[in-house]
């Protein structure tokens, strides 16, 4: 078991197919990125966003034999927990609940997405700007989660949402444009 620790993605999936105890260390690698994932853009309670973790990695092992390793295996686990996400809000009509993310990742969200200083002084001001993120549609809040909190290439976001990257581009572009409008129309300027 510790020498498969050492494979690849692909080649844990392809082990994993015939021996269920390999899917153990892809649930191992991706379960810390994918639950920060999940809670980041459905904003759920952390058991709400475990259990949804739970269901992503059975769907993952469900579809292992559907894995197209001309893909990163990362992309397609994020695809999935994507489309998961998605599939829960149409099925409960639910409004995310919570600001989930640190008040480190908001502030790196918000330099990239505003150009703004280094330091937010005032606390208060830190929490109507994350109240102005979380408000914004998913589609917006997501790919701004995506690209400047997990770093994702475009590619890879592209390969995550299933759009082109012009389309990424510009829902990047749009998302961080509704923020600085939002950000203007509550008057919040802390910088």
């Amino acid at each position: 078991m510790d020498k498969q620790k050492s494979l690849s993605d692909t080649a844990l999936v392809e082990l994993a197919t015939k021996n269920p105890e390999s899917f153990g260390i892809l649930m191992e690698r991706y379960q810390g990125p994918l639950f920060h994932y999940i809670r980041r853009i459905a904003q759920l309670s952390k058991e709400d966003t475990e259990d949804l973790l739970q269901e992503v990695f059975i769907k993952i092992y469900q579809k292992l034999n559907e894995y197209n390793d001309e893909l990163k295996f990362s992309s397609w686990a994020y695809r999935i927990a994507h489309n998961h996400v998605i599939d829960y809000f149409r099925k409960t009509s639910a409004r995310p609940r919570t600001n989930s993310l640190e008040d480190s990742e908001w502030e790196k969200l918000i330099h990239s997405s505003v150009h703004v200083e280094k330091d937010i002084a005032d606390g208060d001001c830190a929490k109507k700007i994350k109240i102005c993120i979380g408000n914004l549609p998913v589609h917006y809040r997501e790919v701004l989660i995506l690209r400047f909190i997990e770093e994702k290439e475009y590619e890879e976001i592209m390969d995550i949402l299933k759009k082109p990257k012009g389309t990424v581009a510009t829902l990047i572009k749009r998302g961080k444009e509704m923020l600085v409008k939002r950000l203007e129309e509550e008057n919040i300027n802390c910088f």
